[in-house]
């Protein structure tokens, strides 16, 4: 009888341990149908998914909650996209990399909103109830970076440089506070911002020990959602900074994540090398 009792139980251990290695995300657009370097994950109030690279670099794939795939639009010659987000009114930003712009597209025109020949590359957008824009800055090649904020003006300032490899950026819920994690240093900072959005009290959330960090998204309650690029898993981090899960992806290069506006259960990853999009029903 205590054998059956042990062989049980390490029956019951096994398929606990093989749960903890099994995917927490399913392909939602399969292999190939983005480029390789697919990035920049935001969804429109309708629950379209948009991204940028599909196919070829300097579009942008639209995706329905259907998982079916079509072309957006395509950015001016020599612009390749990389950051998108949505602001209240609707409207898309895009952070052009190559062309150091910020364009906003209605869903007829795209106009340029901003240009900063001092930016290395804009990399990733957060944008405030207000309009006003949060940009993160990486400087792959000296493993350094810079945060700006834009205007709705299409005004651009320094929030901080000489900061590490900034690549994800994000407001919380209440307006309260700015996150912008460092790919190469693996750190997360939080900024409180006050009523004009002015950001002080930088202080570090939480530092990793091991592979990169890209970008990232709240959730309704504050947490922080990271793609860890090379890890496979997307990070669940609390506003005090705990880690608080980790969601296994079938691929190994995360570049983004983002939440569905008409179902926030609904987490969409881009991975890169793939140049596919998984879903994590949460």
């Amino acid at each position: 009888m205590k054998r059956k009792l042990l062989i049980l139980l390490l029956s019951i251990s096994g398929l606990t341990a093989q749960a903890t290695t099994q995917n927490d995300s399913t392909d939602f657009v399969p292999d190939g149908v983005f480029h390789a370097t697919i990035e920049g994950p935001a969804t429109d109030k309708d629950g379209n998914l948009y991204a940028v690279n599909y196919g070829v670099e300097g579009t942008i794939g639209k995706v329905s909650p259907k998982g079916e795939v079509s072309l957006a639009l395509t950015l001016p010659k020599g612009s390749i996209g990389n950051g998108i987000r949505f602001d209240q009114q609707g409207q898309m930003f895009i952070a052009d990399y190559t062309g150091h712009n910020i364009w906003r597209y209605d869903g007829k025109k795209l106009e340029l909103h901003a240009h900063q020949p001092l930016m290395f590359q804009p990399n990733d957008l957060t944008i405030a109830a207000n309009g006003v824009i949060f940009a993160s800055d990486p400087d792959w090649k000296n493993n350094k970076g810079q945060l700006w904020r834009i205007d709705t003006d299409g005004s651009s300032r320094l929030v901080e440089k000489d900061m590490g490899t900034t690549n994800g950026v994000e407001i919380s819920p209440d307006q309260r506070r700015l996150y912008v994690n460092e790919s190469a240093q693996r750190r997360i900072w939080v900024y409180d911002l006050d009523e004009q959005l002015n950001a002080s009290n930088k202080r570090l959330l939480i530092q990793f020990p091991d592979f990169g960090l890209d970008g990232m998204r709240t959730d309704a309650k504050g947490n922080l959602y990271i793609a860890r690029y090379g890890k496979a898993v997307v990070a669940k981090v609390s506003p005090e900074g705990k880690l608080l899960q980790e969601y296994k992806l079938k691929g190994e290069f995360p570049t983004n994540v983002t939440f569905s506006q008409k179902d926030p259960t609904l987490l969409y990853v881009t991975l890169q090398k793939r140049g596919a999009v998984e879903l994590i029903k949460l």
